[in-house]
């Protein structure tokens, strides 16, 4: 089995999904950008990864490496390998392209793919996503989506490691 059949195909360098998604473009697809850690995998991710997905035609998503994913989640973070993140998301199928970076912000995604929609979870505002500054200037939109921040890896981990 080739590594990238383990994703479905929808693994992509940031180089050749350049490429692809200028393509898409081209053809009048609406692209949609979300990001995350995606360590524990729950309803909330779920959610927000289906309503990005209902907002354009293709769906690109961003995952944390394990590197970046310590970094802004912590000592023991993350629960899941990368690996097994990317193999899990890319069997949705609301998912059309994955991306694992390594950097602490989607910036410079942002500025290579040029999505329509850059999509961040309910934990956020359309005043305090990181990357407003970047997106608006390229004429891109925000949009929150999913259902209320209630759910998180961070607190199942905590349920998960109690009941051990």
């Amino acid at each position: 089995m080739n590594k990238n059949d383990e994703f479905l195909g929808k693994l992509w360098c940031l180089e050749q999904l350049k490429l692809e998604i200028e393509k898409r473009k081209e053809e009048g697809k609406i692209i949609v950008f979300a990001n995350g850690c995606f360590d524990i995998l729950h309803v909330g991710h779920i959610r927000y990864l289906r309503e990005a997905k209902d907002s354009g035609d293709l769906l690109i998503v961003g995952i944390n490496s394990d590197e970046s994913t310590k970094v802004l989640k912590g000592e023991g973070r993350p629960f899941i390998p990368e690996v097994e993140r990317l193999q899990i998301i890319s069997e949705l199928i609301c998912v059309d392209y994955i991306l694992l970076f390594e950097e602490l912000d989607v910036s410079k995604i942002l500025l290579d793919i040029q999505p329509h929609f850059h999509v961040k979870g309910t934990d956020y505002t359309l005043d305090n996503v990181p990357e407003k500054d970047i997106v608006e200037k390229y004429g891109g939109k925000i949009l929150i989506c999913g259902d209320p921040k209630n759910h998180s890896s961070t607190e199942l981990g905590k349920i998960l490691k109690k009941s051990n």
